[in-house]
């Protein structure tokens, strides 16, 4: 996985140099941005509960699940007005929590989202975040699933690549379960329908059939129309212009 940070610059003297991240360092968010921005360009890095982790290879189980996960997430995105998906973008939740999540889906400001831009990172708890995992199991269930919800998350998806399934979590201790035909429904997002074994198996055109269906079932409809009626409250009618006399 690529990520967008700041190359490396040789510092002025030695009192400016910016010290490097290391796995398991503990601090706060601003020191962790302020070191990750001097980070040489391809080095992903999370700040979770204040620890740093680095980001380990992944394998091609894991990059066809993401690959997969991901058109399924642009294709709603264009499907539906007034949301926002990113991959991989460094998020600022908190004092001690800077993570760039595989994959979210967030509400546009225009419709009531709660996500701004700070600096030319995202600030602020997406609605939904997705994480593809697999050697990173541990921290996606423990630590980072605890940042997320204390952030204010709405949901939380986990593609767990090795045990072929997905969970998905709430705010609270509640956890969303897979329906018997195989498909997990988002719950913040509307007739976002996630197949399963098809993303797990990276079968895009499968993933991609079943998607459309949600996309055409009335759940979706309802939430457009919600999204422009939203939109159109927050922008308010213009006043029409007095004729003179």
């Amino acid at each position: 996985m690529t990520t967008s940070i700041a190359t490396w610059k040789r510092p002025k003297s030695e009192a400016d140099r910016v010290l490097p991240l290391r796995e398991g360092d503990r601090l706060t968010q601003p020191e962790f941005h302020l070191r990750y921005q001097a980070t040489p360009e391809g080095v992903k890095a999370e700040l979770i509960e204040g620890i740093v982790y680095m980001a380990r290879p992944v394998g091609p189980d894991h990059g066809d699940s993401h690959w997969c996960l991901n058109t399924v997430a642009g294709v709603y995105q264009a499907a539906t007005p007034g949301i926002q998906g990113s991959d991989n973008a460094t998020t600022i939740l908190g004092p001690s929590s800077e993570p760039q999540p595989d994959l979210h889906l967030r509400l546009l400001p225009q419709v009531g989202g709660r996500v701004q831009t700070r600096g030319g990172v995202l600030a602020g708890p997406p609605e939904l975040v997705m994480e593809v995992s697999d050697s990173s199991k541990a921290i996606d269930l423990g630590a980072k699933r605890r940042d997320y919800q204390r952030a204010g998350v709405l949901e939380y998806v986990i593609l767990l690549v090795g045990e072929r399934t997905i969970r998905g979590f709430g705010t609270g201790t509640e956890e969303y379960s897979i329906d018997r035909d195989g498909i997990y429904r988002s719950r913040m997002f509307p007739g976002l329908w996630i197949d399963v074994a098809a993303v797990v198996a990276g079968d895009t055109r499968r993933a991609l059939r079943t998607l459309n269906k949600g996309l055409k079932s009335p759940e979706h409809a309802a939430f457009v129309k919600q999204l422009k009626a939203s939109a159109k409250a927050r922008t308010g009618a213009k006043p029409r212009a007095r004729r003179r006399k």
